[in-house]
């Protein structure tokens, strides 16, 4: 006996309610004191900041409460060049990072998926090996690779392709190694996830058809494997505009990142209200991007669905 009507929007409720449940407990919630935070104001106290919702107070403490609150911490945020300099900065890496890791991440998705089968969950695994180590140890040995007596300038000096070492350590070069050495996992896996699952024989038809190797990946590959990159950018993309230790431990003293804010006004200046005014800025800052790529997944979508009706 099928379920009726109100069985199935019972069940459909109830599958969609742990989700939001996660949501509301680990986003909104955290989300919601952090930006109550960002409208008080330091204090030397604990909590180090005012105003503290007096429970007891009853209406007249919800009005006092709410008559403290305030914008200042975000009109600083909007006439301080450091913040602006930060969030701009921010920005770049991470926009200057994403591309290089799609440029490198494609084919090297690419080269997975037409791996032969009994060779492709060890080469996934690769790909995944450095996740076994801590991530503060890998970048901590990037540093002994890039400093100016580590691995690479030796082997260039070796080769005899320069004649003194190269200051990259300390650098914003030495940044967007970082981020794309930390990060290119997150784009391989999505675009293989996609490639894997592309008909080969859409390949076969367009060389069939008279196209080259390049023009089969141009025209057939890439344009259907336009999810998976979606989808690694935004994976990318998102956790690289608020990274702290790769800027901090291989960027220099003028690498500005919001990142390095953040962790300097909560610990260093002590000032709570400003660190999670630029905790919201950040939020903000990345939700455009996040909306970019999810409507340019969905086109991408809607394109192969569309791709793949036609070869029908």
């Amino acid at each position: 006996m099928s379920a009726g009507p109100r069985t199935q929007q019972r069940l459909a409720f109830l599958v969609r309610l742990p989700p939001f449940l996660w949501l509301g407990l680990f986003f909104l919630v955290p989300f919601a004191i952090t930006l109550k935070i960002s409208l008080s104001e330091p204090a030397t106290a604990m909590p180090p900041y005012l105003p503290v919702l007096d429970w007891q107070g009853g209406l007249e403490g919800w009005s006092s409460f709410l008559e403290a609150l305030h914008f200042q911490n975000f009109e600083t945020l909007a006439t301080d060049a450091l913040y602006r300099d930060a969030a701009l900065s921010s920005l770049g890496f991470a926009a200057l990072a994403t591309a290089i890791l799609a440029l490198l991440g494609t084919p090297f998705a690419y080269a997975l998926a037409r791996a032969p089968a009994r060779w492709q969950p060890l080469l996934v695994a690769l790909v995944v090996v450095p996740f076994w180590t801590s991530f503060l140890i890998r970048v901590y040995a990037w540093i002994v690779i890039l400093k100016p007596e580590g691995l690479f300038n030796a082997g260039l000096l070796r080769l005899g392709l320069i004649a003194r070492p190269l200051e990259i350590l300390n650098t914003n070069a030495a940044v967007l190694v970082g981020l794309v050495y930390a990060y290119l996992p997150f784009m391989v896996l999505p675009l293989y996830a996609v490639m894997a699952r592309l008909d080969p024989t859409l390949r076969e038809a367009a060389a069939d058809l008279g196209a080259g190797p390049a023009r089969v990946f141009r025209s057939v590959t890439l344009p259907l494997s336009l999810p998976g990159i979606v989808a690694g950018s935004l994976l990318c993309f998102v956790p690289m505009v608020g990274e702290f230790i790769v800027p901090d431990l291989l960027g220099g003293s003028e690498t500005l990142m919001l990142g390095r804010v953040l962790w300097t006004e909560f610990f260093s200046n002590r000032d709570w209200p400003l660190a999670s005014a630029v905790a919201v800025l950040m939020l903000v800052l990345v939700l455009g991007p996040v909306v970019l790529f999810r409507d340019a997944g969905l086109r991408a979508e809607q394109g192969a669905e569309q791709g793949a009706e036609v070869e029908r």
